[in-house]
Parts: structure tokens; C-alpha cells; sequence
């Protein structure tokens, strides 16, 4: 038999684990795994670890509106050049994503101009509530997003009646940005600093956090709603969490896993600012804890990229957010090698983890009849981030200059090779993703 695609050589992560196996593709999905066969195309991976391809649940590209940080072009050569294969887009552009047209709008822009396949969040605000229900099943939606507290853009939905409303409309799991509006509101004028991004923590406090997430739980079991509380920066949240597993699942970050708040703010003062904050190293710690737990159930980049004279500008003027899809995996791979989690483990938290709480359809695993995704890394290769590399629009990283174990190699989104060696190949492909419990398309 005759085949589209062979990969061979390397060793490939199966639901069963490792093995020295050739895979097979042939009209964009996994059609044979091991055995023999001509392809049309061989790729020769010998030395380097094919793995299902990385899909990053969080990502915030900024178009419409925001071009001049990044758009949907920019954003997804990043994510590709980092070995992403999948993204899931923030409603937070301008206008807003938080209808029908803009939700259309956006998958029309995205059509073979991003490299990598995509799914758009809806944003929930006090005047959509009712209309989310229809709006969660259209294609190429990834669900509804709330923020509870305020961030770049104006979604917010931060009373208990609205939050109520929402979570009553539609069945989907829904996103939450878990920070309470009016606790930060309350301390902003004692604890935020001019000049002083490190006090940014200290006004957006862990009982911001706590309070919010609190609350969002009461209210979701209350809705009988599954929630996904993003970007857990505290180790009480995820203790928390740990006891309503039925009704949450959560995520962290590279960025809050990797840096601690005495180092960071004095080396890259306002380039650390995010929300929820970069906290201490005992908050990192205690993640990590928490992690070897079992805890988070995706790793997501929290891309939120701003220009370089944006995030210059002295705090609190300067925008929270950094660029982090081309980074994810880099970042993880080299926690990996210095043991802090298994291969396993990274892939349950950027593969199977993202399709098993949202409900993708044939991604998330290497297996026959699944989309041909794989992300090719070298788990041995040492290497140095910089800025030639980096793709975003925005032109930095809080990790320039970073030493790490273990790179990327390949990015292969059903069947086709979108970059090798950090070069792309060929053209934009990317297609929207499917779900359950939505249209098809």
C-alpha cells in the first residue's frame, strides 16, 4: 500500500506509551501504525521523539482591532514555530468576540491565513447571557469565556446575577478568568505602586484569586455547569480544585511554573506584568507541588502579546500579558529534562488533556482514524532562545537569552509539514476545529 506521509525512524508516543514504530498517513489522518509501506513523502526522524501534536487552549492573537501587537497570522507562525498545531483564540479583541457576525468574521479572517488549526471563544458580557447557548454550538467555537475580573479589553461579567445568567445558558464547559473585580478595585489605590511592578502581585493579591474562584464554583454548581478556571496562579486554588474535580478542571501556565516574582520584576520589571500576577517562588513551588499531584489539567501559554514601547511604559500604565505560544513547549520540554515532570505527564497536559475537557474531535492522540498532528521534538538538543527566532509580532520574550534542553524540531498538522528545523514550509493550512456538542461544519 501506498501512502501519503511516512515518519520513520523515531520513537513515537502512543495512548500506550513509547515506541519504535513507523506511522503512516494518507488523507490527513493516521492510517497505519507500525508495519511497512512506500509513501509518497518519508520524513526520517531517527534520534528525535514524535509526539501527538501540542494544542494550546489559550491564546489571545489580538485581531481585529489590535494588529499592531499581532494578528491571526503572526500569532499562529509563532505558534507553529514553537511545534503548536492548535489554538484556541481569546474573545478580547475590538470589536469584542461576543456574537454571531464576529464569531464569523473572525473564522473568515483565520482561513488559510493561520498555519495552525484554530477554534474561537465567545465572550460573555451582561447583554449576551441568553444568546450564548446558540452562540456555543456554531463551528469553529471553542466555548464561552467569562472574565470575572478586568483585563486588557472590556469583557467583564463580574456580579453574581450575570455570572448566574451566563453559566445558565448553553451546556459546554466554560472558561473563567477567576480574579474578583471588586477586591482589586477596593485595594488598587493602597497597594498599586507607581513605578513598581512588583507590587502588582501584592494589589492583585492571592485573595483576589481565592475569592473569585470561590465564588465561581458555588455559582457553577449551583448552574449544574462545568467550568475551566485558566492561568492558576496560587497553590490554594489548585488544593481547592482538587475537591470538585465533577465540575472543574483548570489550567497553569509555563509562565507561572518557571518564574518567581523577587527575581523577576527587578530583571524584567513591566515584561513580567500578567494577570493573574507572577507570584513568589513559593507560589511556583507550591504548583509544582501540585502538579505532581495531578492537579492541572492543561498547560496553556496565556499568549497575550504587547508591543515593546507599550509594556515600557512605567506601571501601572503598561499593559499586563507577555507573548508564550512559541515558548510553551520549549519551557516544558526543559522542565522535563531537569526532571521536574515526565514526557508522559507534558502530553496528557497538551494533548490529551485539552481533547478530553473540550471535546475535540479526532485530535489529541496518536492513534489510526485521528488527525495527522505531531509535533517532533529533541528532548536532548541545547539550545538558546533569541530574538531571530521568535515570531510574534510584538518582538520579545520575557525567555530571550534563556538556555534550554529540548527544542521543537517539527510541526506536522494533518499530514503536512507547516516548519522544520524553524523554517516554515509550504503555506498557511489551518482549519477550524471540530468539537462535540457543536454544528458540524
Amino acid at each position: 500500500m501506498t501512502y501519503d506521509l511516512k515518519l520513520t525512524g523515531g520513537t513515537v508516543h502512543l495512548p500506550g506509551g513509547p515506541a519504535k514504530v513507523d506511522v503512516f498517513v494518507s488523507g490527513g489522518r493516521i492510517a497505519a501504525i507500525g508495519g511497512s509501506g512506500d509513501a509518497g513523502e518519508t520524513i526520517d526522524v531517527t534520534g528525535l521523539d514524535v509526539l501527538p501534536g501540542v494544542i494550546d487552549s489559550q491564546v489571545h492573537f489580538r485581531e481585529p482591532g489590535l494588529e499592531h501587537k499581532e494578528d491571526l497570522e503572526s500569532g499562529s507562525v509563532a505558534a507553529v514555530m514553537g511545534g503548536v498545531t492548535a489554538v484556541f483564540e481569546m474573545p478580547n479583541t475590538n470589536p469584542n468576540t461576543d456574537n454571531e457576525g464576529a464569531i464569523l468574521d473572525k473564522l473568515a479572517r483565520a482561513h488559510h491565513r493561520m498555519w495552525c488549526d484554530h477554534a474561537f471563544y465567545v465572550g460573555a458580557t451582561g447583554q449576551n447571557a441568553e444568546e450564548l447557548r446558540a452562540l456555543e454550538r456554531m463551528p469553529g467555537t471553542a466555548g464561552v469565556k467569562i472574565f470575572m475580573g478586568s483585563s486588557t479589553g472590556n469583557l467583564l461579567v463580574a456580579e453574581d446575577e450575570a455570572l448566574s445568567r451566563v453559566l445558565a445558558s448553553g451546556t459546554r464547559r466554560v472558561a473563567i478568568h477567576a480574579e474578583d473585580e471588586a477586591r482589586m478595585n477596593e485595594r488598587a489605590a493602597e497597594y498599586r505602586i507607581n513605578g513598581d511592578p512588583s507590587s502588582h502581585p501584592v494589589w492583585r493579591d492571592d485573595e483576589s484569586a481565592m475569592l473569585a474562584t470561590r465564588r465561581i464554583l458555588r455559582l457553577a454548581r449551583e448552574a449544574k455547569r462545568r467550568i475551566h478556571v485558566l492561568h492558576i496562579s496560587t497553590p490554594a486554588e489548585l488544593e481547592l480544585l482538587a475537591q470538585h474535580k465533577d465540575i472543574a478542571t483548570c489550567e497553569v501556565t509555563p509562565q507561572h511554573l518557571t518564574l518567581a516574582g523577587e527575581e523577576a520584576y527587578a530583571k524584567i520589571g513591566t515584561y513580567a506584568q500578567m494577570n493573574p500576577p507572577i507570584r513568589s517562588g513559593a507560589h511556583r513551588d507550591g504548583l509544582w507541588h501540585w502538579m505532581g499531584q495531578g492537579v492541572p489539567d492543561v498547560i496553556g501559554s496565556d499568549h497575550a502579546p504587547h508591543t515593546i514601547p507599550e509594556k515600557e511604559r512605567a506601571y501601572p500604565a503598561s499593559p499586563s500579558g507577555m507573548p508564550g505560544v512559541q515558548t510553551l513547549l520549549p519551557l516544558m520540554l526543559n522542565h522535563v529534562a531537569e526532571g521536574r515532570l515526565t514526557l508522559q505527564r507534558l502530553i496528557d497536559l497538551t494533548s490529551a488533556g485539552p481533547q478530553r475537557i473540550f471535546g475535540l474531535v479526532r485530535k489529541g492522540r496518536i492513534a489510526i482514524g485521528y488527525d495527522a498532528d505531531f509535533t517532533v521534538v529533541d528532548l536532548k538538543r541545547r539550545w538558546t532562545v533569541s530574538a531571530d527566532w521568535l515570531a510574534s509580532r510584538c518582538g520579545w520574550s520575557p525567555f530571550e537569552g534563556w538556555d534550554l534542553t529540548g527544542k521543537p524540531i517539527g510541526t506536522i498538522i494533518r499530514g503536512r509539514t507547516a516548519m522544520w528545523e524553524d523554517a516554515l514550509v509550504g503555506t498557511a493550512q489551518g482549519e477550524p476545529l471540530k468539537f462535540e456538542g457543536t454544528e458540524f461544519i
